[in-house]
């Protein structure tokens, strides 16, 4: 296979680019994971099973899960609740 590499036909860049993304993905997946676990299923589009199991898709299941699964709460304005 000529376009595969080991570990050790690697160079220290590419080592550390593969050890910086796992590291990156998996604290996404934490990320995900415990945001489903403490959002109440109200604040949640869709089912909470559905996007724990899309969150195990690399990098964009958690990415998607943040941009798409949660809903946006109403009533705030700049991160401060609006006067009403």
């Amino acid at each position: 296979m000529a376009g595969k590499k080991t570990w050790r036909d690697m160079s220290k860049g590419q080592r550390i680019s593969v050890l910086v993304s796992g590291a990156v993905n998996l604290l996404l997946l934490v990320a995900a994971q415990r945001s489903i676990a403490k959002t109440p299923d109200s604040n949640i589009r869709g089912n909470k099973v559905m996007w724990r199991a899309v969150s195990f898709i690399n990098f964009f299941g958690p990415v998607s899960y943040f941009l798409f699964g949660r809903r946006r709460e109403s009533g705030l304005v700049g991160g401060t609740p609006a006067k009403r």
